[in-house]
């Protein structure tokens, strides 16, 4: 069975981070494990705590799964503190995993600002130049190119400028702030566009970490990466054209992860 890590901190209602990933990895068909990066206190209308490990303890959660079970594919979600991701680089450089996606998780669906600008500048150095493909929004690939995004043209222009500056390949997520739901992937100079429609679901929270995280595992099962980006395509539209809602909260909520297993194999 193939394998897969995320680092990533825990979403303690079960729709995003950690929790999130593990499902999303195991109803992938691979094997998930965690390295956790927070604890926090949140549910679907917004967090009200966070308690960050210290980098040394995240570097042995690293060392415990590599020295044991080294990951087909690493899943990196949202790091908030300049240690740990220099922690998380430096370790990533003495294993060497085969496939990083890293979700690099700055700006919130609100438009608020998640990680310090000392901390997003230790990203761009330390970790986003070992990635295989980065899964930025659109707020985030304006803040990785330093473009603005309002067209499907602006996206493949910032898609270009993120490749070039950190060797890497980009999926500029879409979204109705700029079109239905059309991803797009850039890759080795080339352009390939995921279309999709847009599905009148509330439940999105934790989307983003499903992605990656379905993206992730697909690289690990030995997918090339325009297959592993379609087929994460497929499951989450998959999850959210289930509708389910679990929660009597006022804010939206995710499922995070596709019941029926159609997509498993």
């Amino acid at each position: 069975m193939k394998t897969a890590l995320s680092i990533a901190g825990s979403d303690c209602s079960g729709g995003a981070g950690i929790q999130a990933d593990l499902k999303t990895m195991t109803m992938n068909g691979v094997f998930a494990m965690s390295a956790i990066t927070a604890l926090t206190a949140q549910n679907t209308t917004g967090v009200t705590g966070i308690m960050e490990v210290t980098p040394d303890f995240l570097a042995r959660q690293i060392d415990a799964v590599f020295e044991d079970i080294f990951p087909d594919a690493v899943k990196i979600g949202m790091v908030a503190s300049v240690g740990l991701i220099e922690t998380i680089a430096e370790r990533l450089r003495f294993y060497h995993p085969k496939n990083i996606v890293v979700d690099p998780v700055m700006v919130a669906t609100s438009g608020a600002r998640l990680i310090s600008a000392d901390a997003v500048d230790t990203l761009k150095k330390e970790l986003l130049p070992l990635c295989t493909v980065l899964t930025p929004n659109i707020p985030e690939a304006e803040i990785l190119s330093g473009l603005s995004i309002s067209s499907e043209q602006d996206m493949v222009a910032a898609a270009e400028i993120i490749s070039r500056s950190y060797s890497c390949a980009v999926l500029c997520k879409g979204g109705h702030s700029v079109n239905d739901a059309n991803d797009l992937l850039y890759s080795n100079g080339t352009v390939k566009w995921f279309y999709g429609k847009r599905i009148n679901n509330p439940n999105t929270h934790g989307t983003g970490c499903t992605l990656s995280s379905a993206i992730a595992a697909n690289l690990a099962k030995g997918y090339d990466l325009e297959s592993s980006v379609e087929r994460a395509k497929n499951y989450i539209s998959g999850a959210l054209g289930d509708m389910l809602d679990l929660g009597k909260g006022s804010g939206p909520m995710n499922h995070a992860f596709d019941l029926s297993g159609q997509f498993r194999d």
